[in-house]
């Protein structure tokens, strides 16, 4: 039940509480974006949620722990590459009123996505524990 919890955890960040804080006046709808990347943006998102809405399913219906988590690293480790290239291609995390949304002095997105990874992680390590647990019972 932990490591679902744990799966859980990143799956929500990915398909719910990008777009919610997305889908504004920074993102979406920018009037300084150009039409294409605000369409690149929603197909984003809207891809990010039903890859979260198949790994839910994956691991609350089909107990797979581990493609779920193989989903969230594909999410969340794409993120995460951008963000570490950035650089090279003139991308950026300050939003268009100069912030920049951190916690504990990290950067929302680069603190969340490693965290889900990271819980990723542990609840696969968990779930391969309890498997073989339950094998050596039988």
């Amino acid at each position: 039940m932990i490591a679902r919890l744990l799966v859980t955890v990143g799956i929500v960040f990915y398909a719910v509480v990008v777009p919610v804080l997305e889908i504004n006046q920074t993102h979406v709808f920018n009037p300084g974006w150009e039409p294409h990347a605000r369409l690149h943006e929603v197909w984003q998102l809207f891809t990010n949620t039903a890859l979260g809405a198949f790994s839910f399913w994956l691991v609350w219906f089909r107990g797979d722990l581990r493609l779920s988590s193989l989903l969230t690293l594909f999410v969340t480790g794409g993120f995460l590459l951008a963000y570490g290239l950035r650089a090279y291609y003139g991308g950026s995390m300050v939003l268009s009123d100069g912030s920049e949304k951190m916690i504990l002095g990290v950067n929302l997105g680069l603190f969340a996505y490693g965290l889900a990874i990271l819980l990723a992680g542990i609840a696969v390590a968990l779930d391969r524990r309890e498997r073989a647990a339950r094998l050596a019972i039988e």
